[in-house]
């Protein structure tokens, strides 16, 4: 009777417990499990979203081709196929009824450009002159105290303001 269950167990591979692994099993499992060295980014993910720009010469064209638009449905397929929104439309539209090419063009995003004052570009030079003065001034105090020890560690007398000359 035990033979006979036995037997029965043999076809069942689920029910088995595994008491020994064979070393080439083990080997190409681990070889198998091992990292790849070189993992790939997906290309169609940029790192960094762009923003898109778009001409003067493109807008106008979108907006020909979505004044042409008659059939239902075939504003938003001109939308899809452009992967625009109808927002871009109504802001193309806006700019190109206020007559002004130049609006449809991509703006300079940032901080705008201040023009320089021309006294302040004065004001910079004169300081820089009065900085290079101000240290000749020192250097010839420098020299005059140097000449004034001279004169004195040789015995030269110094002729003093009022003596007839002035200074």
């Amino acid at each position: 009777m035990m033979n006979s269950k036995m037997e029965a167990n043999l076809g069942m591979t689920g029910a088995r417990r595994a008491t020994e692994i064979p070393r080439e099993e083990i080997q190409s499992k681990a070889n198998a499990m091992q990292p790849l060295s070189v993992v790939l980014p997906n290309p169609e993910v940029p790192e960094k979203a762009e923003r898109r720009r778009f001409s003067a010469e493109y807008k106008l064209k979108i907006l020909r081709q979505a004044d042409e638009c008659r059939d239902p449905g075939s504003l938003g397929a001109l939308l899809r196929r452009e992967g625009l929104y109808s927002s871009n439309l109504t802001t193309w539209r806006r700019q190109r009824e206020e007559g002004t090419l130049l609006a449809l063009n991509p703006k300079k995003r940032g901080r705008k450009a201040s023009a320089r004052n021309p006294l302040l570009m004065e004001n910079e030079q004169l300081r820089k002159e009065n900085d290079r003065l101000q240290l000749r001034l020192h250097q010839a105090e420098l020299i005059i105290e140097v000449q004034k020890k001279v004169s004195q560690i040789l015995g030269i007398p110094l002729a003093k303001p009022g003596e007839g000359e002035s200074l």
